[in-house]
């Protein structure tokens, strides 16, 4: 089978949309290695995606389409797909390029959430347009559409009337570093870690909530290293302002642009990983923690109930004291964090990459034949 996907963001975006392209795109190069698999790409960049030579990668050769990258994308790609004979096309985020239903290759595409629409106020009125945009033409134009999260599922039924049948719900995978058993002690003095440490890991904003977790840790005033991990936004000064202001500067480390094994190393060596979200689409943080033997407390709204299973302490992502308590309750007690552990290792078996390449293939498989 030869197969096409819509790698921008796996070359281009180093959290999110990137790692479920990246993971995707791996999972099926180790575990059906006998299906070829063509990248396209507006353009080719190294730093997160170091092994795409392993790959035929499609990008604008053209002076005027590598200016135009994003024309190239939107409108070129499905022109490339017909002169390459692929049997079915990918699209890994969110969209498929325009004029794919004028062709006879079959598509999918994976709707990782639709956060656009319920949380408005997070985005530009001209984003959120060409989000539905894009979102509904894909959703009309593909043979399956797969969602990440039941939620999802929900959601893309409630705003674009999609029948439930066209909507196939397949967990994403974690990469394989996670579940990795290595020692991991030498990111201490790296990064400057304590023996204990409470791990946060996600791009800084409103919605990511990670000012609660500072609010918690200060309401119970609990004497624990916290280590934030993710991208900078001016969110992040919100939660400097916070820290000056309680005296907390000696307990708070921020790190961005770290590698995914240094990652998977944190998750294996933190007490306790916090991810307490207001709304995902999945929440990998919390499967890429319990894969790393790292116990879990997360939100108990959106999908993130269901992404945990049993597996992680639930709290509501609005209520500062309880967050508080259930922290110091896991901190204080060994063997509450390794039932936790126990149980998160079990759950995150669902997500091994094996698992996930096997599902895509039958899906596809499913479409083609």
């Amino acid at each position: 089978m030869k197969i096409g996907f819509d790698a921008k963001r796996a070359f281009l975006n180093a959290s999110g949309l990137g790692n479920y392209s990246r993971n995707t795109i791996n999972a099926l190069h180790q575990y059906n290695a006998e299906h070829q698999l063509i990248l396209f790409t507006p353009e080719i960049k190294n730093e997160l995606f170091s092994n795409h030579g392993q790959f035929e990668v499609v990008s604008p050769q053209n002076r005027i389409f590598k200016i135009y990258s994003s024309f190239w994308r939107n409108f070129m790609v499905s022109r490339e797909l017909k002169s390459r004979e692929i049997d079915i096309f990918h699209g890994l985020s969110n969209e498929l390029p325009k004029g794919i239903h004028k062709t006879e290759i079959p598509s999918v595409v994976t709707i990782h959430d639709l956060i656009f629409i319920r949380f408005p106020e997070f985005y530009k009125t001209i984003d959120r347009n060409i989000y539905f945009s894009k979102v509904k033409y894909a959703c009309s134009s593909a043979q399956k559409i797969i969602a990440i999260s039941e939620q999802t599922r929900d959601d893309i039924i409630r705003f674009f009337h999609v029948d439930s049948n066209k909507i196939e719900v397949v967990y994403q995978s974690v990469s394989p570093v996670f579940f990795e058993r290595v020692n991991s002690e030498n990111l201490r003095s790296k990064y400057n870690l304590k023996k204990q440490f409470i791990l946060s890991v996600g791009t800084h904003e409103p919605r990511k909530n990670q000012l609660s977790l500072l609010k918690a840790i200060k309401a119970e005033k609990l004497d624990i290293q916290v280590v934030f991990v993710g991208k900078h936004t001016s969110y992040t000064k919100k939660l400097n302002r916070f820290i000056s202001e309680n005296k907390m500067d000696g307990q708070v480390n921020f790190l961005n642009g770290i590698s995914e094994n240094d990652l998977a190393g944190l998750y294996r060596l933190a007490t306790l990983s916090v991810y307490i979200s207001f709304f995902e689409g999945f929440g990998l943080p919390v499967i890429e923690s319990m894969a790393g033997g790292c116990p879990v407390i997360t939100s108990n709204v959106s999908c993130l109930p269901e992404t945990a299973g049993r597996a992680a302490v639930l709290c509501a992502p609005n209520d500062i004291n309880e967050l508080g308590r259930q922290i110091k309750s896991i901190l204080e007690n060994e063997t509450i964090r390794n039932v936790l552990v126990e149980k998160g290792l079990e759950r995150a078996k669902i997500f091994h990459p094996e698992h996930f390449s096997n599902k895509m293939i039958s899906l596809y498989n499913e479409i083609l034949f």
